[in-house]
């Protein structure tokens, strides 16, 4: 998902050049240069790491200052009020997988399980994922479970088999094939789901302690918690669930289903909503089986969903130009989708209560413009989309304290 956020900068007079700070010396306040050395721009006031989009526009910049052709002539103190364009991201996005490679997935030890219908299907979506171009801007981690030490252990868990890395990467692909069995009779036992999901939510407020963010968990079994005791029970799991999402952290659930053979359980789709539910996700994704191709198909179309609706609705303000000082009241958020390409301005209202709207983070002192639920599913379905945000000369809206 390309999405490209377009920051448009009017100063009025009356915000004028600093003290000191002479015409045409291109300094900034806020002005990145300080980059880490990882393809990300220097750091702004916000503490985001913007650089959520598509991989290749966003961030670069760092969010210093003006990026783009002025357009109304110079904006120097003293002068008539002009347009400049700065380029700002979404809020970055990481994505915490919890991956079952219990025996049930493929030990071929009964027919429904079937390692050609469940495991083989299911990594080859998997991994395709990971290496999608169309998930540049992302950042994932990987943890299988159960562990192969202490499995009802939440410490298990807690540092993963692929530590948070940028999308696209090899490195998902490549620790897959290293814990796939090589034969029938190498498959780990168990689903400790409760201590697996406690365990990541332990490592998600690890690191967003020094890379806030959006985060989130998603959870890929084909089975119901099993052993570990009644510590590991579907209330168990609910209870980790909503404690991560009282944390700031959804959880996303993609279910397996086993091949419709005789003996094989019952659907996963019951319990497994319930948890998804419990993650503030709505409704479980329930993969069947029974036949490759549509497995595969149905797994890839289920993370692509996620891939959409974890798209960050949170757009840090990038600083003002060079000596312009933020005033929140004269700010203009217009949303335009590539299939139209015809601009239509978003309405400011800061309790959400009307379709098409906007809100900023704090409006005693935004640093965040945020899309509103019914904004955000828009931005979220759309393969390609730009927000032009415009600090005007005059006020346009009326924030309240």
């Amino acid at each position: 998902m390309a999405i490209a956020l377009s920051m448009m900068s009017l100063a009025s007079a009356a915000c004028s050049g600093i003290s000191g700070s002479g015409e045409g010396d291109g300094g900034s306040q806020n002005s990145a240069g300080n980059g880490d050395g990882n393809g990300n721009g220097g750091s702004t006031s916000t503490g985001y790491d913007d650089t959520f989009g598509s991989g290749n526009d966003l961030g670069s910049s760092g969010n210093s200052g003006a990026t783009g052709a002025s357009s109304g002539g110079s904006t120097a103190a003293g002068q008539a009020c002009a347009t400049e364009t700065s380029q700002a991201g979404f809020q970055q996005v990481y994505l915490a997988f919890a991956f079952d490679v219990s025996g049930s997935m493929g030990a071929n030890d009964v027919p429904w399980r079937d390692r050609s219908l469940k495991w083989d299907p299911v990594v080859a979506a998997t991994k395709q994922f990971f290496v999608d171009p169309a998930s540049a801007g992302f950042r994932a981690s990987l943890t299988f479970f159960p562990g192969a030490g202490q499995m009802c252990n939440a410490s298990t868990y807690v540092a993963p088999d692929v530590a948070m890395t940028p999308l696209p990467s090899p490195a998902f692909g490549e620790a897959i094939d290293a814990v796939t069995p090589q034969d029938d009779r190498s498959w780990r036992i168990g689903t400790p789901t409760a201590f697996v999901l406690e365990g990541t939510t332990a490592y998600i407020e690890e690191q967003r302690q020094q890379n806030p963010g959006k985060y989130a968990i998603v959870l890929v079994t084909d089975g119901y918690p099993e052993q570990c005791r009644e510590s590991n029970s579907i209330e168990a799991v609910v209870e980790r669930v909503e404690a991560a999402r009282a944390a700031g952290i959804s959880t996303f659930v993609i279910g397996v289903n086993s091949p419709p053979v005789e003996g094989a359980p019952p659907s996963l789709d019951e319990n497994l909503r319930v948890i998804a539910t419990a993650g503030d996700t709505g409704e479980a994704f329930i993969i069947d089986t029974g036949n490759a191709t549509d497995t595969t198909a149905a797994f890839k179309a289920a993370v692509e969903e996620i891939r959409g609706a974890a798209v960050s609705c949170t757009i840090p303000i990038p600083p003002p130009p060079d000596g312009r000082t933020f005033d929140k009241q004269k700010v203009d958020v217009k949303y335009t989708s590539a299939a139209t390409n015809t601009p239509t301005s978003l309405v400011y209202d800061q309790a959400c209560a009307a379709a098409g709207t906007w809100r900023y983070d704090d409006p005693a002192n935004p640093t965040a413009i945020v899309l509103c639920d019914d904004t955000c599913a828009v931005v979220q379905a759309q393969v390609e989309v730009s927000l032009g945000v415009d600090f005007t000369c005059e006020d346009v809206i009326e924030v309240p304290l």
